[in-house]
C-alpha cells in the first residue's frame, strides 16, 4: 500500500531536495511500502480524542497559507469513522477566515500536538461546513461556547511525526 501522505506531500521539488540532501532512498521506501495512512485506526481515534485543541490550515484565494487554532473540551474533534472527522466550530473573532479560504479551496491540512508525550499528527483532508443541526453527534453538552457551523474533514492521509525537537510541555 503506498504512503497516502508522502504522495500528496512529496511533490517534484520536495523530491529533487530529498535527492540532494541524502533523504530520497529512505523515502522512497516509505512511499512504496508504508502502512495505509489514508485510514484513521485505534491509535490515531486515542490520540485525536484527547486533543483539546489543534491546528487548522487553509489556503486563501490569492494563494497565502492560514493557520487557526481551533479548541474545545477535550474530545471536542471527534472521529466519525475511518475517513471523517467533525467538531463544531464556535464563535470567535469573527474573522471567518477559515471558513471563507475553503469556499473556494477546501482543502486543510491539521496539526495536533500533545506536547507532554512529545506526538504530534498531521492530517490532510477536505472540509465541508455543514448546519450544527445536521450532526447532533458533535454536540457538547454543557460547554458554554455557541457553535456557529459544523466543520467536517474527510481525510486524506495523515502522517505521525517524529517526536526530535518537541519540547516536552504539560
Amino acid at each position: 500500500m503506498p504512503n497516502r501522505y508522502a504522495e500528496i506531500a512529496f511533490t517534484p521539488n520536495v523530491e529533487s531536495l530529498q535527492q540532494t540532501h541524502g533523504s530520497a532512498r529512505q523515502y522512497a521506501r516509505l512511499r512504496a511500502f508504508g502502512h495505509d495512512n489514508s485510514r484513521l485506526g485505534p491509535a490515531e481515534a486515542d490520540f485525536i480524542s484527547a486533543r483539546d485543541s489543534f491546528y487548522i490550515a487553509t489556503v486563501s484565494e490569492t494563494g497565502w497559507p492560514y493557520i487557526q487554532h481551533r479548541g474545545g473540551p477535550e474530545g471536542f474533534l471527534r472521529v466519525l469513522d475511518d475517513h471523517t472527522l467533525g467538531f463544531l466550530d464556535f464563535r470567535g473573532n469573527r474573522q471567518y477566515i477559515t471558513t471563507g479560504n475553503v469556499q473556494s479551496n477546501d482543502r486543510v491540512s491539521l496539526f495536533l500536538m500533545d506536547y507532554a508525550r512529545r506526538a504530534r499528527l498531521k492530517i490532510f483532508g477536505h472540509l465541508e461546513i455543514a448546519a450544527v443541526a445536521d450532526h447532533p453527534e458533535l454536540a457538547l453538552p454543557g460547554y458554554k461556547a455557541v457553535p456557529e457551523r459544523a466543520m467536517l474533514i474527510r481525510v486524506e492521509a495523515f502522517d505521525w511525526n517524529c517526536p526530535q525537537h518537541i519540547t516536552p510541555r504539560r
